[in-house]
């Protein structure tokens, strides 16, 4: 083999203008990945005395969410110039690395057929065009093959018959019991994509890398961008997130490093289980994060809500985690050490944990306990009263999405005790398309006595008069509190659980930012980074649709 079919760069690099398929997998450019490979080849120089992770021959990498092939073609090119010494024929070191060292998952035909063509030059692992010499099958060590999801727990069924004529019933609406896809929208027919992962789809991790690379095979790493949620037809709140699944099958796996991209929105919400979130803050072997809050940041053009980031999780590592955030793509500041399990939620920029630290301190009751759940009053957003409350026996004015209208008292099914008192709403959803968010919660509402709200609102507050009703309300408007909200809001979701970091003070006096800011000792350049961060208030509610 030329020297010159090495793995120099192209110019321009395809695989950075490569285009995402969908929502569900986004490619990773290779400015990105490599990104990801210099803080795994600086973790393992720290533990091995500075040694070269691309000058050992023994390591075996996998990606297991394959996609452009970018990670495996850049390990494989380090490794090219690494190994350089102990294998000197490029041939050999060539053959050795690709059917040795490194080796992947498709997670979809077209994208396995990508990678082969990023890793070995040639669609086919064992084609003329190759540059492996040593493979037998097409596949070489990017797999893929076509699998079903598992149904279950169908409400609806239709009657068909099996092979041999015989009468079945068939259920139609169930859900994958590996990684809760829609059956309606996934069970397609042969030649269509299943998005049925391999990786997660199985019970026995261990024992499915066994079956498809053989029973000794224990890699060293695993690095990769996982599908971030299902491709079925849901969209935005109601998609399903599956990244956690990844990380969590990885982890079993017992690599000694895993480097994995997901969305940040675990921090400190999404959908995903609230148990994946505890076990990733308190398993003490993630290492390093990297976080893009900023909307597009990381990945242009790919509105991810909450940002993006990834790990590096260390298996023989037990301590803090050092927290990155890159801002415009750029480091902004020095990376800080701290413990991920300090709070319930990670939070995500280090400015922000002193002026947190000096709130918890005092030990004062939260906000969460005094907000409502979802459809207080049982109504849910889409419904509507009539426009005047002439002719109606008991009328209730009803705040709802962009209106207000009017229903019969008897129509509040939840709560009905709240309809007299007096109230504060304030939207369950608050979010811009900006990429930079600086809300966080939209313009609180004073209702009095006779009103009521569909699940557009929450109820933030009950009161026995209008005054504690409107100091409320403030207080509520204050950067202060909306700080302390967005701590825990990485959506425009904003449920109850985002109000837990804000004191419950009582209502004496009118709260303002400089009397918040003097009580709880803040410094001047903390009060700066806060009013960096929030704007001076929300007067209106900008947005609708709560992204997941």
């Amino acid at each position: 083999m030329s020297e010159q079919v090495s793995f120099s760069l192209r110019n321009p690099d395809v695989l950075s203008c490569i285009a995402n398929l969908s929502n569900d997998e986004i490619f990773t450019s290779p400015d990105f990945a490599n990104q990801m490979l210099d803080l795994l080849a600086q973790t393992y120089a720290d533990d091995h005395d500075g040694a070269s992770l691309w000058a050992n021959s023994s390591l075996r990498f996998l990606d297991p969410v394959t996609k452009s092939g970018v990670f495996l073609r850049e390990i494989a090119a380090r490794l090219t110039k690494g190994l350089a010494e102990e294998i000197p024929d490029l041939q050999q070191r060539v053959d050795h690395i690709l059917s040795k060292q490194v080796f992947g998952m498709g997670i979809t035909r077209l994208t396995s057929l990508i990678a082969r063509r990023s890793v070995y030059c040639s669609k086919t692992a064992n084609g003329e065009y190759s540059i492996v010499t040593c493979f037998d099958s097409e596949d070489g060590n990017i797999w893929f093959e076509p699998m079903q999801h598992t149904w279950a727990g169908a409400t609806e069924f239709v009657e068909t018959a099996d092979l041999d004529g015989n009468p079945v019933k068939r259920g139609v609406n169930g859900k994958c019991i590996y990684c809760g896809a829609s059956q309606k929208t996934l069970d397609r027919g042969d030649g269509l994509e299943t998005h049925a992962y391999a990786f997660i789809h199985t019970n026995d991790i261990n024992a499915r890398i066994a079956e498809l690379f053989g029973d000794d095979m224990q890699f060293d790493v695993i690095i990769g961008n996982p599908p971030y949620q299902l491709d079925d037809g849901g969209h935005n709140n109601s998609a399903t997130p599956i990244y956690d699944r990844f990380v969590e099958k990885a982890m079993d796996l017992d690599p000694r490093y895993l480097v994995m991209v997901t969305p940040s929105r675990w921090f400190a919400g999404g959908r995903v289980p609230k148990s994946f979130r505890e076990r990733m803050l308190n398993d003490g072997r993630i290492r390093h994060i990297t976080d893009y809050p900023k909307l597009y940041d990381g990945f242009p053009g790919v509105k991810i809500r909450g940002g993006i980031s990834y790990f590096l999780w260390d298996r023989e590592y037990s301590g803090p985690c050092a927290i990155q955030t890159m801002w415009d793509s750029k480091p902004l500041g020095e990376p800080v050490t701290r413990r991920l399990d300090q709070f319930d939620v990670f939070v995500r920029r280090n400015e922000a944990v002193p002026i947190l630290e000096k709130v918890v301190a005092k030990a004062e009751p939260v906000l969460s306990k005094r907000v409502s759940a979802q459809k207080p009053f049982g109504l849910r957003t889409f419904f509507h009263g009539v426009a005047s409350p002439t002719g109606l026996k008991d009328p209730v004015k009803l705040y709802g999405s962009q209106k207000v209208s009017w229903v019969e008292r008897s129509a509040i099914t939840q709560n009905p005790e709240w309809i007299d008192k007096w109230k504060v709403f304030i939207s369950r959803v608050q979010g811009t398309s900006a990429a930079v968010e600086r809300i966080f919660l939209g313009k609180p509402i004073v209702s009095g006595p006779g009103e009521a709200c569909t699940e557009t609102y929450l109820v933030a507050g009950l009161f026995e008069d209008e005054e504690q009703a409107a100091r409320y309300a403030a207080y509520l408007r204050t950067r202060f509190v909306r700080f302390l909200v967005s701590l825990r809001k990485s959506t425009q979701d904003a449920a109850r659980g985002v109000y837990a970091f804000v004191p419950d003070l009582p209502l004496d006096r009118d709260w303002t930012d400089a009397k918040l800011y003097a009580r709880y000792g803040l410094t001047q350049e903390e009060v700066a980074f806060i009013e960096s961060q929030v704007a001076e208030h929300a007067d209106t509610l900008l947005d609708e649709g709560v992204d997941e």
